[in-house]
């Protein structure tokens, strides 16, 4: 086989044969190109039954990828061999053996839509208040039993005695016992069901070991301690295991991604041999060498050092904004003085952002400069559900007989008002002629529809037309306000304990900010005059969005795709890296990787960007540059503006910011006049910890030590809405809580 156009790290890994092999590929480095050309090595140089071989990807889109180069090299022998996702690969041998464990073949795939159904039927079951705890809370957390291998039972055994935890695990139990005489698996079942097959039937995973002589693993970084189980457990035979993979670009710990799977290779497959590929093919060496300076500040990690044939290039180029408003503004007169001057089109452009909420302001420095653009990954601003919600609302306060905008709101945030109800109070409007909001004024006068289902009607009538009665004389900011406050919506996220529910909360606070802003803007700013706006705002935008414009997305959503240009934005402490890295290293290792990819996803032209104020959760704050900007080696740095970077570094002052002022709005938002405190000093603690202790934490809230780690003055806390954490209590602010 012709190997001539691989380089010599490259044609190394493809021509290693035998025992487990760990490519450590950098990004841009060609990794498919080598997994695929190892594949048709096997097959064309040393004769391997395509049949014999299993490609393992995280996506359809991958897998497909993977076949179509593979049939390119070799001919169409891709139908013999197993390529695909894990879930697909499960699927197919459940399909074939999963009646040893009582599912027959006709078994039924719940997605998201049906598991959710399911729990809300559990929760009937068990009298479970969805205002208490939301169905997605447990959803979630299912999940995440599921991707660590934690059985219900084993769930029980570790928590049985917190009372926390008693509804979840008779949830937990019930939905299982569901799911099998439903004849019916998730998507997490699908590995759990293929791995519990394998435990218990021994002979049938010796089938599948002797089948698959050759198994290769894409993404490995990516992979949770299920998805290892499965392929450790398949591998074991014949050892030869081919994985590739960049513990430098493990990103995904909060959906269960474990990289210790990557890290610690050696020691679960002795006598592994290590390939790193660090000559990359997409980015400047400028770019490559900012990168390589953040992200070896990483302790633990595998060395590698990326590099190219190509030009040192463009240097960094590196702006402070004054505020986001600024920020933005910059960014997009870059973009039309990169496209004026011939040097890029305006598909070339790619912003990348933390969260999604900082979309909001550049989408609208876009559409002033009328410069079409798309948001990968997520939806526009205004598109987005909680913003939909409370626009809603506001469309019912300013027009009582907006039947539509009702029937969008009555059971956001969750009511318990079924369809039933529903029907119930449409036939009274309709008898008396009245809209379905009127109708709820006289809702105990319904037959059918009484005690607490009611009672929430009645209550949600009050505060429209209680807000409803001051849209003459409030401003639109303090009805915004009472809302919120009133349908406690952002409580209603705050209890589902996810990274998509904060996301929602974080938007929610913008669009406290976009009404802010549209205040200094009127003589008379009330909320008739803001929704007007703001609804031609969002057909505008509808308008901008096409398919060749610039790209706008999460770093996250990055992953995987390069671009010729790209504004990295935002680089903020707690905003990124964001406020759950401040005391925890194992999360902000997690941030620096992302920042990692993020600096990577460039191929020619990076800028860096960062304000010095923010309008965060309704106030106007001053912020503190990322630490990572402060990781970034300064002689690559081409300074864009008034200020340098060693300047904004030096006047940055702690005080500025407290990130335990930060979380406060969360628990208590509307108090934008309050003057802000310092923060207090965290001294050493002289608490001592057990396992068992109940503890709270000034941002991540109520949890219990697992583990006391007094070597290197750490503890291990389960956290009942942020997961396990390790903590240094010298420094983190703990308190045992009893």
């Amino acid at each position: 086989m012709n190997l001539d156009g691989l380089n010599v790290a490259q044609k190394e890994a493809v021509l290693s044969v035998e025992g487990p092999i760990l490519v450590v590929a950098g990004a841009g480095s060609g990794k498919t190109r080598v997994l695929t050309h190892r594949i048709a090595h096997l097959i064309e140089s040393y004769d391997i039954f395509p049949s014999s071989i299993m490609a393992i990807t995280f996506t359809n889109k991958a897998a497909n990828e993977m076949k179509s180069r593979i049939e390119a090299l070799v001919g169409p022998v891709t139908s013999q061999m197993w390529v695909g996702t894990f879930h697909s690969l499960c699927v197919r041998i459940l399909r074939r053996d999963g009646h040893h464990i009582g599912y027959s073949r006709d078994f039924v795939i719940y997605d998201t839509a049906d598991q959710k159904a399911l729990i809300k039927t559990c929760f009937k079951a068990l009298n479970l208040d969805e205002k208490q705890t939301p169905i997605k809370t447990f959803q979630y957390k299912i999940s995440g039993c599921k991707n660590d291998m934690v059985t219900p039972e084993a769930y029980e055994i570790n928590f049985h005695k917190d009372p926390r935890e008693r509804d979840f695990i008779k949830l937990y139990k019930m939905y299982q016992d569901k799911l099998k005489s439903n004849q019916a698996l998730d998507f997490d079942d699908l590995l759990i069901k293929t791995i519990e097959l394998f435990k218990k039937y021994p002979e049938v995973l010796e089938t599948y070991q002797k089948k698959f002589k050759y198994i290769h693993v894409d993404e490995y970084q990516d992979t949770n301690k299920a998805q290892y189980m499965f392929v450790r457990m398949l591998s074991a035979k014949h050892r030869n295991l081919f994985v590739v993979g960049d513990g430098d670009q493990s990103i995904y710990k909060w959906r269960g991604a474990d990289i210790r799977n990557i890290l610690d290779f050696e020691k679960d497959y002795p006598g592994a041999k290590i390939v790193k590929l660090e000559q990359n093919y997409r980015s400047t060496q400028n770019i490559l060498d900012l990168a390589n300076g953040v992200i070896k500040k990483n302790p633990g990690r595998r060395d590698k050092n990326l590099w190219t044939d190509a030009e040192a290039g463009e240097k960094i180029r590196y702006f402070q904004a004054y505020d986001e408003k600024d920020e933005a503004r910059f960014i997009v007169n870059q973009i039309k003085r990169e496209i004026r001057e011939g040097n890029f089109n305006q598909t070339d452009f790619a912003i990348l952002y933390r969260t999604n909420a900082q979309s909001r302001v550049l989408e609208e420095a876009l559409n002033i400069e009328a410069i079409p653009y798309k948001v990968v990954g997520g939806l526009k601003f205004y598109e987005r559900k909680e913003i939909k919600d409370l626009m809603a609302y506001f469309k019912l306060m300013v027009n009582g007989y907006d039947d539509v905008s009702f029937l969008r709101v009555i059971n956001e945030p969750k009511r318990s008002i079924g369809d039933k109800t529903i029907e119930r109070l449409n036939a009274h409007a309709l008898e008396r002629g009245t809209s379905l909001l009127e109708a709820c004024a006289t809702v105990h006068e319904i037959d059918g529809i009484g005690g607490k289902t009611a009672e929430a009607i009645a209550e949600f009538y009050k505060i429209i037309t209680g807000l409803k009665a001051k849209l003459d004389t409030e401003y639109a900011g303090n009805i915004f306000d009472e809302l919120v406050s009133g349908i406690k919506i952002i409580e209603s996220y705050e209890k589902e304990r996810s990274e998509e529910a904060d996301g929602r909360i974080d938007n929610i606070y913008e669009l406290k900010t976009v009404i802010e802003e549209f205040e200094k803007r009127q003589d008379h700013p009330g909320l008739r005059d803001f929704l007007a706006e703001t609804t031609l705002k969002s057909d505008q935008d509808n308008i901008a969005e096409v398919e060749d414009g610039v790209l706008l997305m999460t770093l996250h959503a990055s992953k995987g795709l390069e671009f010729p240009s790209v504004f990295l934005v935002g680089l903020e402490q707690n905003l990124f890296p964001s406020f759950r890295a401040q005391d925890d290293m194992e999360e902000l290792e997690e941030e620096r990787r992302l920042c990692y990819v993020g600096i990577t996803r460039a191929e020619k032209l990076l800028y860096v960007t960062h304000a010095k104020n923010r309008n965060h959760f309704g106030r106007f704050e001053p912020r503190m540059p990322s630490v990572f900007l402060n990781e970034m080696d300064q002689k690559l740095i081409e300074v864009m503006g008034e200020r340098s970077l060693a300047a904004a570094l030096k006047d940055a002052k702690p005080k500025e910011i407290s990130v335990f002022d930060i979380k406060t709005p969360k628990k208590n938002p509307y108090f934008a006049n309050v003057t802000q405190k310092e923060a207090p000093v965290v001294e050493k603690t002289e608490q001592t910890f057990a396992p068992g202790d109940k503890v709270t934490h000034r941002v991540f809230g109520a949890g219990m030590v697992v583990t006391v780690d007094k070597v290197n003055n750490t503890l291990t806390i389960v956290f009942d809405a942020h997961g396990i954490k390790k903590l240094d209590p010298a420094i983190a602010p703990i308190k045992v809580i009893g």
